[in-house]
C-alpha cells in the first residue's frame, strides 16, 4: 500500500518516498569523500618530511584527529543517501479494518524515583494513553516502578479514580491533548465543566504531593479495606534495593467502568522483586519483568514503551501504527514502529541543543531507508513477537504463557494469574534462562534501547521511522554517552554488525556506538592549534598554498550539509548554532569524561554506575533558561576541561589579533586564528558565566580557578616543548 511517487495515493493507509536531498547528497558524498583522501595524502607527506620529533608528534595529533573526523562522516553517509519520508493516513483505516478487529494493545509506562521523577508527572503520562482513541476493551497500560515507592502506587490509586470523569471528558470534548497536565497548562476553553474536571484535578494533584512531601501515604487517605492491603508489603524490611514483587490491578477492564458506563482500560502497577545481591539491570530489567507479567494478563500483541516524562499528545497515535500493524506481514517482519522525542520545554534558540533533531529525527529517517529506524527507548510500539526471536522461528520462554502466541483465558485478578504473575516478576526469575540475551530487552549495555534495537536488526528485523506533524509523544530526555560497551564489545557493530547487516546499516550503528570519541578530534583541535599559535608555531598550510582551500572546504562543507540537514527537519539558523556549540562542549565534556571512564572500566579501576536523572527544575533556573542564559552552579570536573579550551583559545586569538594589528605576518598561522577565533565564540557562555553573572547559576570560583592554573601548566608545557626541539 505504499506509494512510491508521493504523498497522494488514493485510499492508502501510509506511502513511502525518498528524500529529495538524495541526488544532492550523493553528489556531494563523493566530492566530500575525495577531498578527504587529499587530506590524507597531505598528512602523508607531512609524516615523511618531519624534521624533529615534536613536529612528527603534532602531525600524527593531528592524522589522529583526522582519521576519527572521516570515520564519523563515513558512518553517516548512508543515513544522508538512503533518508526516506513516512506518511500515514488513518482517516483511511476503516476501509480495511474494522474497530472490532482492532488487536490488543499494552503500553508501558517506567519510573523509578518518586522524588525525581514526580509521580504527578507519570500519572499524566499514564491518563493521555488511557485516554487513547481506541477500544478499551483492548487498552492495557502496565506502570513499571522500579524504585518500589508506595508514594507511587498511592499516585496510580488517585489516577484510577481521576480517570472514571477524565477519560470521557477527553472523549466529549475531542480534546487532543490528553495529558491532564499539559491540557490544563495550555489555553483550554473555559466552561463549567471544565473547571469541575480542573478541580478535581487540583484536588488529586494536592494529595499526591502532600504525600511525597510527607515521604507516607497517611491513613487518611487510605479509603478502604482494598487499598489498605495494597500497601501491606510496605514493611520495616522493605527497601528501594530489597522487597519482594508488588502487582496491583487498579482497574479492570471486564469490570470497572467511568461516570458515563463505559469500560476502562486496564490498569496494573508493577514493582518487580529486587534483592541486593542480585543485578537488576535496570530499565531493561524492569522492562523485561513488564513482558512477562503482561503476558500472562493480557498478552498483547502490539507493545507501546514510554518514558514516564513522555505523554501523548495525539489520541489518533495507534491508529497510525495500525496503518502498518493492520498488514500481517508487516506485523511478522518488523519488530518495532520509532516515533520521534520531541520537546516543547526548550526555548527559543534551544541553548542547550534539547530538541537532539539529529539523533531523534535526522538519523531516524536515514536508518529507515536502510533496515528502518534504530530505538530510542520510548515512544515505540513493538510487536511483542520481536522479543522471542527472529522472524522465523519463536524461542520457548520457561512457560507456555509466556509465548507470545498464547491466547489469554484467565480473569485477570484471578488468584493463578496473580500469583504466576509474582513469580516472573521476581529477581531469581531469570537465573539460567535466556531472558537478557537472546528473549525480551537485551543486557550488556547502559543504553539498552540502542543496544536492543541494533540486536533486534542484526536478528534479521526490520523497523519503521513514523514521523507525523503533529508529535506523537512530547516531553523531556537526558543524554547518556554509555554507548563505547557496544561499540567495543563482541556484539560491535563493526564485526558483529558486518556479519549481520547490510554495510551501511552497520556503518550507521557504529556512529552511534563510537560517537564518545568525537572528544578525540574535538580535544585535539581545541587546544593543540592554539597552543602552537602562541608559540607563534604553524602547523597547517599557508593561505597562499592550494592545500589551504582543502581545510577550508573539508570545514565549511561540513558545517554547511549539517545546516541544511538541520534546516530541512524544521531547524533554524540559531537552533543549529547552538547546536554545533553543544557538540563542541558535549566533546570536552560528558563525552570526554564517558570514554575516560570506559577506559577505566575496561582496565579495572572503576564501573560505571546508573543514576536516574531528576525531572524537577527550580524556578530560578527555569527563570534563567527562558532568558537563554546557561546554566553551571555547581562545581564539576566536566566545567574545568571545558573552562581551559574558553581560556586558551580566547588567550590565542587575542594574541593572534595584537600579532596582526602590528603588522606581522599570519600567512601561516591563519587557519589557526579562524579555529582560535571559532572557539572564542563558541565560548561566550562561558565567559559570561565567569565575568558578568552574579547568580547561582554562574560558573564557581572554584572551577575558573583550577582551570585557569591548569591552562596556564599546559601554556608553559607546550611553550618549553615547542622551544627545546
Amino acid at each position: 500500500m505504499e506509494g512510491p511517487g508521493g504523498f497522494t495515493t488514493d485510499g492508502a493507509i501510509h506511502t513511502l518516498k525518498p528524500s529529495a536531498l538524495r541526488t544532492f547528497y550523493l553528489v556531494f558524498s563523493a566530492v566530500y569523500g575525495s577531498a578527504i583522501v587529499a587530506l590524507f595524502y597531505f598528512h602523508a607527506k607531512a609524516l615523511l618530511s618531519f624534521t624533529t620529533l615534536v613536529s612528527f608528534s603534532i602531525n600524527m595529533a593531528l592524522l589522529l584527529s583526522d582519521i576519527f573526523l572521516a570515520f564519523m562522516w563515513s558512518t553517516s553517509v548512508g543515513l544522508r543517501v538512503f533518508t526516506v519520508l513516512r506518511k500515514e493516513f488513518p482517516e483511511n483505516l476503516e476501509k480495511v479494518m474494522k474497530r472490532s478487529d482492532y488487536p490488543a494493545l499494552d503500553i508501558f509506562i517506567c519510573t523509578a524515583d518518586p522524588y525525581k521523577e514526580p509521580p504527578m508527572s507519570v500519572v499524566s503520562t499514564a491518563l493521555s494513553v488511557m485516554a487513547y482513541d481506541y477500544p478499551t476493551e483492548k487498552l492495557s497500560v502496565f506502570v513499571s516502578d522500579d524504585g518500589g515507592s508506595n508514594l507511587t502506587l498511592f499516585a496510580f490509586m488517585e489516577a484510577a479514580k481521576f480517570a472514571r470523569y477524565w477519560l470521557p471528558f477527553c472523549r466529549d470534548n475531542n480534546i487532543l491533548e490528553r495529558s491532564p497536565n499539559a491540557y490544563f497548562e495550555s489555553n483550554y476553553p473555559s466552561s463549567p465543566e471544565t473547571q469541575k474536571i480542573k478541580t478535581m484535578y487540583e484536588n488529586m494533584k494536592e494529595r499526591i504531593q502532600h504525600v511525597v512531601e510527607t515521604g507516607k501515604v497517611a491513613d487518611e487517605y487510605v479509603n478502604n479495606d482494598n487499598e489498605r492491603e495494597a500497601f501491606i508489603k510496605w514493611t520495616d524490611q522493605f527497601s528501594r534495593q530489597n522487597h519482594p514483587a508488588v502487582i496491583q490491578v487498579l482497574l479492570d477492564n471486564t469490570a470497572d467502568s467511568d461516570m458515563v458506563g463505559q469500560f476502562m482500560p486496564n490498569l496494573v502497577y508493577v514493582s518487580r522483586e529486587k534483592s541486593k545481591s542480585w543485578h537488576h539491570h535496570f530499565k531493561a530489567g524492569a522492562l523485561n519483568a513488564l513482558l512477562r507479567v503482561s503476558a500472562l494478563m493480557t498478552n498483547a500483541p502490539i507493545i507501546l514503551v514510554l518514558d514516564c516524562d513522555m505523554y501523548s499528545n495525539d489520541p489518533r497515535t495507534p491508529l497510525r501504527v495500525l496503518c502498518y500493524y493492520s498488514d500481517p506481514k508487516i506485523l511478522s517482519q518488523y519488530a518495532f514502529i520509532q516515533f520521534p522525542q520531541r520537546f516543547p520545554g526548550v526555548n527559543k534558540s534551544d541553548i542547550y541543543a534539547g530538541e537532539f533533531k539529529r539523533l531523534f529525527e535526522i538519523n531516524p529517517m536515514g536508518y529507515d531507508g536502510l533496515m528502518g529506524s534504530n530505538h530510542f527507548g520510548t515512544g515505540c510500539f513493538f510487536s511483542r513477537r520481536a522479543f522471542f526471536g527472529d522472524p522465523s522461528s519463536i524461542l520457548s520462554p520457561e512457560f507456555r504463557e509466556l509465548r507470545p502466541d498464547n491466547a489469554v483465558n484467565k480473569h485477570l485478578r484471578s488468584i493463578e494469574t496473580m500469583t504466576l504473575a509474582h513469580e516472573v516478576a521476581g529477581c531469581d526469575f531469570e537465573n539460567k534462562t535466556k531472558w537478557g540475551s537472546e528473549i525480551g530487552y537485551r543486557y550488556g549495555s547502559l543504553v539498552e534501547d540502542y543496544y536492543t534495537g541494533y540486536r533486534l536488526h542484526c536478528e534479521g528485523w526490520r523497523s519503521m521511522f513514523c514521523n507525523p506533524e503533529r508529535s506523537a509523544f512530547l516531553g523531556e530526555a537526558p543524554f547518556t554517552v554509555g554507548l563505547l560497551e557496544v561499540g567495543f564489545s563482541k556484539y560491535s557493530p563493526l564485526t558483529f554488525g558486518f556479519r549481520h547487516l547490510t554495510p551501511c546499516m552497520a556503518l550507521a550503528y557504529a556512529e552511534y556506538a563510537f560517537w564518545p570519541l568525537w572528544s578525540i578530534p574535538i580535544a585535539i583541535y581545541a587546544f593543540l592549534p592554539q597552543l602552537a599559535l602562541l608559540n607563534n608555531v604553524p602547523i597547517f598550510p599557508k593561505v597562499s598554498e592550494p592545500w589551504f582551500l582543502m581545510y577550508v572546504f573539508l570545514f565549511l562543507g561540513s558545517y554547511a550539509q549539517d545546516l541544511i540537514d538541520f534546516v530541512s527537519v524544521g531547524g533554524t539558523c540559531r537552533k543549529w548554532m547552538n547546536d554545533q556549540r553543544m557538540w563542541l562542549v558535549k566533546g570536552l565534556t560528558s563525552s570526554l569524561l564517558g570514554s575516560i571512564e570506559y577506559l577505566l572500566k575496561v582496565l579495572g579501576i572503576s564501573a560505571s554506575g546508573f543514576n536516574v536523572t531528576s525531572k524537577v527544575i527550580e524556578q530560578e533556573q527555569s527563570k534563567r533558561y527562558e532568558q537563554g542564559i546557561f546554566e553551571f552552579g555547581t562545581h564539576s570536573a566536566m566545567f574545568v576541561s571545558l573552562t581551559m579550551a574558553a581560556l586558551i583559545n580566547l588567550a590565542s586569538f587575542t594574541w593572534g589579533m595584537l600579532q596582526f594589528s602590528v603588522g606581522s605576518s599570519m600567512e601561516g598561522l591563519l587557519i589557526q586564528m579562524l579555529l582560535a577565533g571559532y572557539g572564542t565564540l563558541n565560548s561566550w557562555p562561558i565567559y559570561e558565566a565567569i565575568i558578568f553573572r552574579n547568580d547561582k547559576g554562574k560558573l564557581p570560583t572554584i572551577t575558573t580557578t583550577i582551570a585557569t592554573l591548569l591552562a596556564c601548566a599546559l601554556y608553559v608545557a607546550a611553550s618549553f616543548t615547542l622551544k627545546h626541539n
